[in-house]
């Protein structure tokens, strides 16, 4: 996993397909659930697939972000993965970007 501090308050990883996506996901919630609140953008460009857990820590990681009225964006989805979420209508939880740059700029610009 890449972790990479942005900016003080912006974290962007590139996430990768199981079994190194649970480990992924749960060091961003440490980081997440610490005394500084960050935004974060998800790099899907690695992953090529989602699972139900995957998608559970996903959208646990989006409730505790939106607790905090802090962003998470995903970006580079993968054609498979974008059907996925169109068809469990997550498309419509979470903001999208093209790219990681498209990402970081939303996440700037943007008040949630």
């Amino acid at each position: 996993m890449s972790v990479e501090n942005w900016s003080e308050d912006i974290l962007v990883v590139e996430l990768l397909d199981d079994p190194a996506f649970s480990d992924d996901v749960k060091a961003v919630m440490d980081q997440v659930e610490g005394p500084k609140d960050v935004d974060v953008v998800l790099n899907f460009a690695g992953l090529n697939h989602l699972n139900s857990s995957n998608i559970a820590k996903l959208l646990k990681l989006r409730k505790v972000l939106h607790a905090r009225k802090r962003r998470l964006v995903l970006c580079g989805i993968d054609t498979n993965v974008w059907g996925l979420l169109l068809v469990t209508g997550l498309d419509k939880v979470f903001d999208f970007a093209d790219n990681v740059a498209m990402g970081l700029a939303s996440v700037q610009l943007e008040p949630e």
